[in-house]
């Protein structure tokens, strides 16, 4: 079995899509991202597959391809915000460095700019339901995580440069 170096995981705009790519290069390994691989595998966007087929067929989908790329990739992984939630994701990534890619409410809101392109913030009132998601998944993402990084007021390259340096960090302690 492979094990990324790292895999990456947080909240619709923690900036798992920016720092991942960033952060494989820093370590020269390769980078993968589950909602990539979702799309690619069934030809439709997340969204149109929550919207046709619902959340817990898209739960169900984006469980098993974790669990591939978990035990195929060994570079920087990047999963999906709501990924964590799956008790199996969360026995599986046990063994694996887990960043957290922690955003606060405000930051998250002007970044996401609350799109429809993000199913879950749909909706009549899509301020109240990311502040409710941030809430709900904060202690998942702190359970699964080995390493919690802030993303608020920070450049990608800063999130990177911290994350480099927590992993190094993480390294020495268990040599």
């Amino acid at each position: 079995m492979v094990k990324p170096c790292v895999v990456v995981a947080g909240p619709p705009g923690s900036g798992k899509s920016t720092v991942g790519p960033l952060l494989a290069a820093e370590l020269g390994v390769p980078f993968r991202d589950t909602d990539d691989d979702i799309v690619a595998r069934t030809g439709r966007s997340i969204a149109d597959i929550f919207a046709t087929d619902g959340e817990p067929a898209f739960r169900e989908l984006e469980e098993a391809v974790v669990a591939e790329a978990l035990a195929e990739h060994d570079g920087v992984l990047s999963v999906g915000g709501g990924a964590v939630l799956a008790a199996a994701t969360q026995e599986r990534l046990k063994g694996h460095p887990v960043v957290f890619l922690k955003v606060g409410f405000a930051t998250g809101v002007q970044r996401v700019g609350l799109s429809t392109a993000r199913p879950l913030l749909a909706g009549v009132n899509p301020r109240a339901t990311y502040r409710s998601l941030l809430e709900a998944r904060l202690p998942v993402y702190r359970a699964v995580a080995t390493i919690e990084v802030d993303t608020d007021d920070r450049t990608p390259e800063e999130i990177v440069s911290a994350i480099a340096t927590r992993l190094t960090d993480e390294l020495e302690k268990t040599q």
